[in-house]
């Protein structure tokens, strides 16, 4: 052999050995780095029935300035350290741009703390969450937030979906963007066969583990609770009351119960009131930096950001989007779904999120342990970082580490993100 042969076979044994030496998977994402994008603050607001619970004479961009009012008090950041903010939210006109920019005056940020609004449906909150991490890992921004928000007490309606021009109707797959979401879910039941005892089956699952989440306080860390005027609909009073509970959670929830109530969107159908994502409002807020940045403040670690996928899929298979954007998610961060403590996939109808589950071949007691948006509800735009402070809450006081987020999104696509507890 040459010594040019030698020298190879050498530098390709020292290639195999380290390649060997490099810790995969769950090992792998547990490790510490000085660049890790990292949350030190996690919080949201109560959520609340839409046009009946306790917020429901409040704003939007209120519910966002008490979030980020929160989120100063409790992580005690220097409010001019933070460089950049995204909220998501989807009913607002403009998402909300431009009263959002004045949440975050109002709560103390400086005008030199950037503000930016999107609309990524349902995924809003959390992509609003990614956006910010993505800056901080590629050095755009050393400090951000990543929030979310929605009135639907104020905002929800037809009047949320704009009137297609005849290009768009005229293009079949485009025309199905905007078939409402209830008929989907219907359709995606039949074909999937995932019968109406199944989903109520989920559903009172749902509204059982909340309740007793609720009742062990368990929600109670992740939630700031907000002093607001209320008009009660009985006198029309205005009155101040002080929200520091989720208040669509129902109490007694069973099987028999659900089965009780009418379908919504078909005579004959499976889905209703019941085993769907109620009308909530409510915001959220994550505090993100790099690990070596909150090391330097002194802040406290929460978790960390691993990875996120976004995908799309046929409009009128909207729900089946965590299915697809799970296991890219998944690859991305070099680990297999085994390796996964606690799923919080959102509930935008048992449907879907039975098939979802089901598909993937998920551990049912990992997915949505404390319940999920059937029981406490869906405001749109705050559900993607809700689930952030939801899940970390959960990580810590069950003393596990991994854990996903995930929802399905209007129109067809879904989105997931990796996160671990530190």
């Amino acid at each position: 052999m040459s010594k040019a042969q030698q020298r190879l076979s050498q530098v390709q044994s020292h290639l195999a050995s380290s390649e060997a030496d490099i810790p995969r998977g769950r090992e792998t994402i547990l490790q510490k780095s000085p660049d890790d994008v990292v949350a030190t603050c996690a919080l949201r607001t109560p959520l609340t029935r839409g046009g009946k619970g306790g917020f429901k004479d409040t704003a939007g961009a209120d519910l966002l300035a008490h979030a980020f009012q929160s989120l100063l008090s409790r992580s005690h950041i220097d409010p001019n350290l933070v460089e950049d903010i995204s909220v998501g939210n989807v009913l607002a006109p403009g998402a909300g741009a431009t009263e959002f920019r004045a949440a975050a005056l109002v709560a103390g940020f400086p005008e030199t703390t950037a503000v930016k609004a999107l609309n990524r449906q349902c995924s809003s909150g959390l992509q609003a969450c990614v956006d910010i991490a993505n800056a901080i890992r590629c050095g755009m921004i050393e400090i951000g937030v990543g929030a979310g928000v929605e009135s639907m007490s104020s905002q929800y309606g037809p009047g949320a979906v704009s009137e297609f021009s005849e290009l768009l109707d005229n293009h079949q797959e485009a025309k199905n963007c905007k078939v409402p979401m209830g008929a989907l879910s219907e359709q995606v039941a039949s074909d999937r066969k995932i019968t109406r005892e199944v989903q109520d089956a989920f559903a009172a699952r749902s509204f059982q583990r909340a309740e007793a989440a609720q009742k062990a306080g368990k929600f109670d860390e992740e939630i700031a609770p907000m002093k607001v005027k209320w008009i009660d609909p009985k006198t029309e009073e205005e009155k101040e009351i002080i929200v520091d509970k989720d208040d669509g959670i129902r109490a007694g929830m069973t099987v028999e119960g659900l089965g009780k109530i009418k379908p919504a969107f078909k005579k004959d159908g499976s889905i209703h009131a019941g085993n769907a994502s109620q009308v909530s409002d409510g915001a959220a807020a994550v505090l993100l930096m790099k690990r070596s940045t909150a090391e330097r403040l002194g802040q406290t670690i929460v978790g960390k950001f691993v990875c996120s996928s976004v995908v799309g899929v046929k409009p009128l298979l909207m729900g089946i989007g965590p299915w697809k954007a799970i296991p890219v998610a998944l690859e991305k961060a070099g680990i297999g779904k085994e390796e996964v403590d606690v799923w919080e996939i959102n509930e935008a109808f048992a449907s879907q999120c039975v098939w979802c589950v089901k598909e993937l071949g998920l551990d049912e007691a990992k997915v949505n342990p404390n319940g999920g948006a059937i029981a406490f509800g869906h405001p749109l735009g705050c559900t993607g970082a809700r689930q952030v402070s939801t899940l970390f809450n959960e990580l810590g006081r069950t003393r596990k580490k991994v854990g996903v987020t995930s929802m399905c999104v209007g129109t067809g696509m879904g989105m997931a993100a990796v996160w671990v507890k530190e």
